[in-house]
């Protein structure tokens, strides 16, 4: 798989990013280094511990990482989950649950593909 093809697996953007980064090189290094990222597994502790706050940082922070890397697919559900934690209260808001799942999804599907094209390079 080349990262063009990974990039289309994963619902990303590959010359957004290209042109972002400037190199192909840059993109496959700071690929392999999302797959280290934590923001991924502190908003799964913070959901399951039902903590907004830390739940909507971590949401907001893989928003982030996501966007800068034009992984898209995970960009909008990332994003979508942040916009619901945002407003101030102690709880996970009703409609963070569902939307954590799609965000779940996506970053398997995302992770599965740059390991897919990491192994095959």
């Amino acid at each position: 798989m080349n990262i063009q093809e990974c990039y289309q697996q994963l619902g990303g953007d590959f010359a957004q990013v290209e042109k972002r980064l400037s190199s192909e090189a840059l993109v496959r290094r700071f690929l392999a280094k999302f797959l280290d990222d934590g923001s991924f597994s502190e908003l799964c502790i913070a959901m399951e511990d039902g903590d907004r706050h830390k739940a909507f940082r971590a949401a907001h922070t893989l928003k982030g990482v996501s966007g800068n890397l034009s992984l898209d697919r995970l960009f909008s559900s990332a994003a979508q989950l942040a916009d619901v934690l945002r407003p101030e209260g102690e709880r996970i808001p009703a409609g963070a649950h569902a939307r954590f799942e799609e965000v779940k999804q996506d970053y398997q599907l995302t992770v599965r593909a740059i390991r897919a094209y990491l192994v095959s390079e």
